[in-house]
C-alpha cells in the first residue's frame, strides 16, 4: 500500500531519516515507535503530504482514504454527536439535508434523503457515533452538548471519535491514548482489532501496542527498520541483532588487533612489504566497523525515604467533593474508608469524571473532606504529582533553579549530579524549560519530587509525554521504592510492574476490586455488554450498601429474553427506516408518512426503556 524508495526527512537542518526503503502492506496494524524526535510524527505528515521528501519519494495510492486525528478543535457550538457525525461528511451532509427538508415539510427531498442514506449504508450512523462517544467516555447526557463546552484533554477525545468516525482504508494515530483513561483504551483496542483497514500507530504504551499490532516500525539513528510482530517481538529481535552485532564487532577488533600488529612488524621489511599492503587495505575496509552503541538505558531512582512509619495516611468515612456550605456540596466519592501503610502499591482504577483524581487530591491534603477524617503520621512526606505539577514549571527558568529553590544551601555541584541522574547532564541543568519538550518537563517534575525524598508517592497519570525508555525506567524506579504508592495511570506495563493492590472508583464509590489488569478488563466487558449503560448509570442513585456485595453474572435465561427484544426493536426501526425511503410513501400527502415516523418514534421510545431494561440485568446481577 505505501511504498518508500531512498526516503529522506529533514527537520529544518536537522536530518531525521534517510535511504529508507520499504514496502508497507494493506492491513497490517504497524506501531511506529522510537524516541521522542526521531521523526515518528514527522513521517505521518509526510504519509498525507503535509511535508515533501528531502530526497526520494513515497508512494501513497491516491484511492487511499486517510484518516487521522486532528491537532486543533475549533470552539464550535455543534453537538457532540453531530461533530463526531460529520467524520463521515457524506452521511452528515444527506442527514443535514433530511433535517432541514423535515422543517419545510418537503416530503419529497426527506425521500430523497432516505433513498441516499440507504446507498450509503447510513442508517447506522447515529448510532455509530454515539457508541464511539461512549466507548471513549462520554455520558450519554454529554453527547448533545456543544464541542466548546469540553476542556482539552476532552476535545481530545472528540477529534480522535471523529477520525474513528471518518471512512478510510487508512487510519493514522499519533498516542491515541494520551487523553484516555484505562476503561477507554481497553475500549479503543477491541475497536481497532475490528478495523478493516490498514493501521500506523506511534505509542509509547507497551501493552497498547502488544494487543494491536502486527508489525513494528523502529526509527533509531536516522534508519528506520521494520520488524515482524508486536512490540514484545521487536524487543527479543532487537535484543539478538544487537547481540550478534557486538559478537562480530569483537571479533572485528582482535582481528584488526592481529592485522595492524602484522603491519607494525612487516611494513619496512621489503620481502613482507606486499603482503603488509594487503592487509593495511583490509584494515581500511574495516574502519567502519563500529561497536554496537546500544541505546542509552536510562537509570532514575527514588531516594529511600528518611523516615518510614508503618501507618502512613488513612481516610476514615469520607465524602469527597467539592463545594462550601451543605447545599452547594457536590459529592464525588461517598464514604470512602482508605488506609495506606508503608510497602503499600495501589492502582486505581476506573473511567475519567468517575472520581481517581478527587481521591487523590484528598489523600493529599489539597482539598478538604467534606465529611469524615483524613489522618496522617507525624513523619509523613507525600511526594504527589499530577498534571498541574508539570504545568507549575516557570517560564524562563531551568532545571537547576528549580531545585536551588526547595534545596537551599546546597551546592551547585551537588545539585547537577542529582539532575544528570535524571539525565538533565552538563549545560542542560541550565537550560530554560521552556525549551523542553512535554516528557523533559514531566522528567524534572518527577526529579523535583524524588529530591524530597517522599514516603509516600502519589501519582495521577506521570507517563503523559513520557517516552518508552522513560516508562520502563519510572517503572524500575517505583517497582523498588521503599514507601507506599497510589497510581492512577493508562500505562498497564506501569501499573502491572508496580502495583499489587487494586480499587474501583466509579458509580459514587471506591473499593478494593478483586482481580488483576486481565480480571478487570474481562469484567469491564461484561459491563459494557450494550452501548446503553451509561443512561442508565447516569439515572441510577449510587448504592454504597450494595457496593460491597460481590456481583454474579445475570441470569442468562433474562438476558438472552431482554436481548432479542432489543433486537426485535431494533429490526423493527430498521423496517420503517427503509419504507420511508421508499418514494411512493409520499404520493397520498405524506399522509403515510407522517403516521410511520410516528411509529418511529414511539418503536425508539421502546427500543430506549428495552435497552435500559438490560443494562438493569447486568447492574442489579
Amino acid at each position: 500500500m505505501i511504498a518508500f524508495r531512498d526516503f529522506a526527512l529533514r527537520r529544518g537542518e536537522r536530518l531525521l531519516m534517510s535511504n529508507v526503503d520499504l514496502a508497507l502492506q494493506a492491513g497490517w496494524r504497524l506501531g511506529v515507535i522510537g524516541r521522542n524526535g526521531t521523526g515518528k510524527s514527522s513521517l505521518f505528515a509526510a504519509i498525507q503530504g503535509e511535508v515533501e521528501a528531502d530526497r526520494g519519494d513515497i508512494d501513497v495510492p491516491a484511492r487511499v482514504r486517510i484518516a487521522s486525528v486532528a491537532q486543533e478543535t475549533p470552539a464550535l457550538d455543534d453537538p457532540a454527536l453531530d461533530f463526531v457525525l460529520s467524520g463521515d461528511a457524506k452521511v452528515h451532509a444527506v442527514i443535514q439535508a433530511e433535517r432541514a427538508a423535515m422543517e419545510r415539510e418537503d416530503w419529497e427531498a426527506v425521500a430523497e434523503a432516505h433513498h441516499k442514506l440507504e446507498e450509503l449504508g447510513g442508517y447506522d450512523a447515529t448510532a455509530r457515533a454515539g457508541k464511539l462517544l461512549h466507548g471513549l467516555g462520554f455520558t450519554a447526557d454529554t453527547h448533545a452538548r456543544a464541542v466548546k463546552e469540553f476542556s482539552g484533554g476532552w476535545r481530545v477525545r472528540l477529534n480522535l471519535a471523529r477520525a474513528l468516525m471518518t471512512p478510510s482504508d487508512l487510519l493514522l494515530l499519533d498516542e491515541p491514548t494520551n487523553h484516555l483513561d484505562l476503561d477507554a483504551v481497553l475500549w479503543l483496542e477491541q475497536w481497532l482489532l475490528k478495523y478493516p483497514g490498514t493501521l500506523l500507530l506511534i505509542s509509547h504504551d507497551r501493552e497498547f501496542l502488544d494487543e494491536v499490532t502486527t508489525h513494528t516500525l523502529h526509527l533509531h539513528d536516522g534508519k528506520a527498520k521494520l520488524y515482524t510482530g508486536d512490540y514484545t517481538a521487536f524487543e527479543r529481535q532487537r535484543a539478538e541483532h544487537l547481540r550478534l552485532q557486538q559478537i562480530t564487532h569483537e571479533k572485528v577488533q582482535a582481528e584488526r588487533a592481529h592485522l595492524q600488529s602484522f603491519i607494525d612488524r612487516f611494513s619496512a621489511s621489503a620481502a613482507k612489504a606486499k603482503q603488509a599492503q594487503s592487509r593495511v587495505k583490509r584494515l581500511a575496509k574495516m574502519a567502519n566497523t563500529e561497536a554496537v552503541r546500544a541505546e542509552r538505558a536510562l537509570r532514575i531512582e527514588f531516594p529511600a525515604p528518611a523516615k518510614l512509619p508503618h501507618a502512613l495516611l488513612r481516610l476514615m468515612h469520607a465524602d469527597c467533593g467539592y463545594g462550601g456550605p451543605a447545599s452547594s456540596r457536590h459529592v464525588v466519592l461517598d464514604q470512602v474508608s482508605f488506609i495506606l501503610e508503608a510497602g503499600d502499591r495501589v492502582a486505581l482504577l476506573g473511567p475519567n469524571g468517575a472520581g481517581k483524581s478527587t481521591l487523590v487530591k484528598s489523600l493529599v491534603g489539597e482539598i478538604p473532606l467534606l465529611t469524615g477524617e483524613r489522618g496522617g503520621h507525624p513523619d509523613l512526606r507525600i511526594g504527589y504529582f499530577a498534571q498541574h505539577t508539570v504545568e507549575s514549571l516557570r517560564e524562563g527558568t531551568s532545571p537547576i533553579d528549580h531545585l536551588g529553590d526547595i534545596a537551599p544551601g546546597v551546592s551547585t555541584q551537588q545539585l547537577r549530579d542529582f539532575l544528570g541522574k535524571w539525565n538533565f547532564p552538563g549545560d542542560r541543568a541550565f537550560e530554560s524549560v521552556d525549551k523542553f519538550s512535554g516528557g523533559e518537563r514531566a522528567r524534572l517534575a518527577l526529579a523535583l519530587i524524588a529530591w524530597r525524598q517522599p514516603n509516600v508517592l502519589l501519582l495521577d497519570e506521570p507517563t503523559n509525554h513520557l517516552d518508552l525508555d522513560m516508562r520502563e525506567a519510572l517503572a524500575e524506579a517505583l517497582a523498588t521504592f521503599d514507601g507506599a504508592i497510589v497510581l492512577v495511570s493508562h500505562d498497564r506495563h506501569l501499573i502491572g510492574l508496580v502495583c499489587e493492590t487494586f480499587w474501583r472508583v466509579a458509580d459514587g464509590v471506591a473499593q478494593p476490586f478483586d482481580g488483576d489488569l486481565d480480571a478487570y478488563a474481562v469484567w469491564l466487558r461484561s459491563r459494557e455488554a450494550t452501548d446503553s449503560r451509561t443512561k442508565a448509570a447516569a439515572k441510577a442513585a449510587p448504592a454504597p450498601a450494595a457496593a460491597a456485595t460481590k456481583k454474579k453474572p445475570p441470569n442468562p435465561h433474562k438476558l438472552a429474553q431482554m436481548e432479542a427484544r432489543v433486537a426485535e426493536f431494533e429490526s423493527k426501526l430498521h423496517a420503517i427506516d427503509m419504507d420511508l425511503a421508499d418514494p411512493d410513501v409520499y404520493a397520498d400527502g405524506a399522509t403515510n408518512a407522517s403516521e410511520l415516523s410516528r411509529q418511529r418514534d414511539a418503536l425508539a421510545a421502546e427500543l430506549a426503556r428495552a435497552e435500559e431494561d438490560l443494562l438493569a440485568l447486568y447492574e442489579n446481577a
